[in-house]
């Protein structure tokens, strides 16, 4: 019999790069090819096999850290198949084109400095041929389609609720007598999200592949969306101020209009309300037209009786969109009150950075914060309370108002999650908890054994399991990633970014802490904030 295995690679311990390597019936198979985010804990080891010998890819939805490195596959050599629900290859098609861009355009970037200073050429990770090119080894599939993919090899797509086109994977193999089947979970959506459905429950499976994002807390009770962020706007808008929204270009954006739509529609704005809402975001701008598009096929049920109503659930009057960098900068001569809503959601890119710069010092605005933000990005420095940031070169004193939306979460809950993997009603033989950071994981595949009685584990990046024999070949150990880019001595950005957003933690930590014991500490902080300055130089 040929090899059966799942070998582990990515979001192991850690929330991005999803990535786990198949091999059934003499097919090299990956399930996601995900880019990395933030800084990570951990090193991921490398793929088994070239590129070249990928055969073909399951992708369950769009999001960079799912599908971000497809096109370095593809540069590398891929030419096989990928498959994906119908969405997700339509939302590939812009988000896969603009990380591209932004490869490209950080290279330049980059190439400038190392010019002036007689370093080496920075090569971009992929270029925008590379996107083109794999974005025609795309296959779209409808949901609750079976798909034979090769000699023993079926999968279906099935709604994961967490983004549109978002999925979870079953797989049936077959091979020399041998059964199994397979379900990865992707990312597993939160219960009653606007637009999109909720996710489906699968009933069975012999191993399953889930995530744990939000494995080790829960959303508590629901929030009423719609009333906090109404308090957030009049307030603002009362103190003269703009609302800004780091919100990520798909899912999120669309998920603010709605809410607002709402909010306009019922008048619950007092004394402004004409108030404009700016889309700032080239890909959330085309992430928007694509959700009109699929409207009829992929909304809810809330959503869907708007449409039979005539109402778009994600347009109203005063929405405007920024496409240009002219129209961009515009909206920050505008004095008035206004709602910002601009990508990336977690500030480390994009041009959320030039809104943030002329509004984290104003005390009179708010920025809004809605969506996950990872260790090591500006976001979550922001959120746990950075007094001042570097923005473009300048130091930016935090003066706004910052919230956090409670709730709005497109991941399930440790209650969601537990709802998810106890719907199976065939117990599978194990689980795999990824994709959650590392005591994250931990916990959840502990609560999934006490609960249930369910084999369950979080493996780290490099260990193999026979899916044949129903055992570990390989139980890997963590590899500390900051132990090895020191040792390689080849990767200083690497190493600068994370000396630079741990001295802006602990920055921000010390000065939250007004004790006389701490002077020395901060002396240190203040310390290590200078020599990454004079590194970034």
């Amino acid at each position: 019999m040929q090899s059966l295995k799942l070998t582990f690679i990515g979001a192991t311990h850690e929330v991005t790069g999803s990535c786990t390597f198949l091999e059934a019936c003499g097919k090299n198979i990956l399930i996601d090819c995900g880019m990395e985010q933030g800084i990570n804990s951990f090193e991921n080891v490398p793929l088994p096999v070239a590129a070249a010998d990928i055969d073909m890819v399951f992708l369950t939805h769009a999001h960079i850290d799912h599908s971000g490195k497809l096109p370095l596959l593809y540069k590398n050599g891929f030419r096989g198949q990928i498959f994906a629900t119908c969405a997700t290859e339509r939302l590939c098609r812009i988000m896969l084109r603009d990380s591209a861009h932004i490869q490209m355009f950080e290279a330049e970037w980059r190439n400038r400095k190392a010019k002036r200073s007689g370093k080496a050429e920075y090569i971009p990770l992929y270029t925008v041929e590379d996107a083109e090119g794999v974005l025609k080894c795309f296959v779209g599939r409808d949901y609750e389609e079976i798909v034979p993919v090769a000699d023993g090899i079926s999968i279906r797509f099935v709604d994961a609720g967490h983004l549109l086109g978002s999925s979870s994977i079953e797989v049936w193999i077959s091979e020399e007598g041998i059964q199994k089947k397979i379900v990865f979970s992707g990312d597993i959506g939160n219960l009653h999200q606007p637009i999109i459905r909720d996710p489906h429950y699968i009933k069975n499976a012999d191993y399953v592949v889930m995530e744990s994002t939000y494995g080790d807390r829960s959303h508590g009770p629901r929030p009423d969306y719609i009333a906090d962020l109404t308090e957030i706007i009049q307030k603002t808008f009362d103190r003269g101020g703009n609302v800004v929204i780091p919100a990520f270009a798909v899912g999120r954006t669309q998920e603010m209009l709605y809410f607002i739509r709402q909010i306009k529609e019922e008048k619950r704005i007092k004394n402004h309300d004409n108030f404009e809402v700016y889309v700032d975001s080239p890909l959330a701008v085309e992430a928007t037209k694509i959700f009109m598009e699929r409207m009829h096929e992929d909304f809810d049920d809330e959503a869907s009786a708007l449409i039979d109503r005539g109402v778009n659930p994600i347009s109203f009057p005063g929405l405007k969109t920024a496409v240009t960098s002219d129209d961009s900068k515009a909206i920050n001569f505008d004095e008035n009150p206004k709602v910002i809503i601009s990508a990336s959601g977690m500030c480390d890119a994009g041009r959320i950075k030039h809104h943030l710069k002329h509004n984290l010092w104003r005390p009179e605005s708010t920025i809004l914060f809605v969506g996950y933000q990872s260790v090591g990005t500006l976001g979550r420095a922001i959120v746990e309370g950075a007094k001042q940031v570097k923005l473009f070169g300048e130091e930016i004193e935090v003066r706004a108002e910052i919230r956090v939306l409670a709730g709005v979460s497109g991941h399930a809950d440790r209650e969601g999650l537990l709802a998810w993997i106890l719907a199976f009603e065939q117990r599978p033989q194990q689980v795999f908890v990824v994709h959650g950071e590392d005591a994250s994981c931990t916990s959840f595949a502990e609560r999934v054994q006490s609960s249930s009685g369910m084999k369950a584990m979080a493996p780290y990046s490099g260990t193999v399991y026979d899916l044949a024999a129903g055992s570990f070949v390989t139980v890997a150990q963590p590899v500390p990633a900051q132990k090895k880019a020191a040792a390689a001595g080849s990767r200083q950005n690497t190493v600068f970014d994370r000396l630079l957003a741990a001295g802006q933690r602990l920055l921000a930590v010390i000065r939250h802490n007004e004790g006389g014991a701490n002077k020395d500490l901060a002396k240190f902080a203040d310390q290590i904030n200078a020599l990454c300055d004079k590194w970034e130089r």
